[in-house]
């Protein structure tokens, strides 16, 4: 049970409490904040849901264009300006945080480059040699000692200070920062035009919804101290 029914179901019992026993005092703390937490509930319910009649309500699925343009801009405006993308390649000067392209080198197919060197030798002066010892059957069992070995000196290579410097130059060229941009900006925008407006309410709910459940317990906490003020000048 979330803060919101618990309010609203505190101030129900106080406003039965205060008309069972005839308490005046009692009925009008239980009649406002009743009234103040049921306001500020529907207020809440109608940021995420349209009630018919009830103009403005269902404010955010409405909107949801509108907030999707606003998470674009903040993404391309905010993050990744090119002051920002030149900051974090500055930041990654030290040795010990450069960028690490060990996972995407582990990753890479090096079949191709171990095909290529067979054709070179099947091409080269060496080829009839080849031959003669079973052609390329015969080198078949070093295809992955090769590609081990290739992986680990490309891995040493992208971690020295001459690679980092070579890749930080290119990556300032002012026209690959615009490329770069560009190709942000579109995966970001693909992203965001997969957001549906009951995925963009569940998003912002999650969010704010515990908070915005406060709104509920101090709407019936002052309504119940208006009631007790009215009460007592009543009196």
């Amino acid at each position: 049970m979330n803060k919101s029914v618990i309010t609203n179901l505190i101030a129900a019992l106080l406003l039965a409490s205060g008309y069972y026993f005839s308490s005046a005092i009692v009925l009008s703390i239980g009649l406002f904040a009743l009234s103040g937490a049921l306001t500020n509930w529907l207020a809440v319910h109608m940021l995420f849901e349209k009630i018919p009649g009830l103009y403005g309500s269902g404010v955010i699925p409405s909107r949801f264009e509108e907030f999707k343009a606003g998470i674009s801009h903040l993404m391309m405006k905010q993050f990744f300006t090119d002051e920002n993308i030149d900051r974090f390649l500055s930041d990654q000067g030290g040795s010990e945080s450069h960028i690490n392209l060990q996972p995407v080198i582990e990753k890479v197919d090096m079949t191709p480059a171990f095909d290529a060197l067979v054709t070179t030798v099947e091409q080269s002066s060496l080829g009839g040699m080849l031959a003669m010892f079973g052609g390329t059957e015969a080198i078949t069992p070093l295809k992955e000692p090769f590609i081990d070995k290739m992986k680990a000196s490309l891995v040493e290579i992208s971690q020295s200070e001459e690679f980092y410097t070579l890749l930080k130059n290119e990556l300032e060229q002012p026209d690959v920062l615009a490329d770069m941009k560009t190709k942000i900006n579109e995966i970001v925008s693909q992203r965001l035009n997969e957001l549906t407006p009951e995925l963009v309410k569940e998003i912002i709910q999650e969010m704010i919804r515990e908070h915005l459940g406060w709104l509920v317990v101090w709407g019936g906490v002052f309504g119940g101290i208006i009631g007790l003020v009215a009460a007592l000048i009543q009196a």
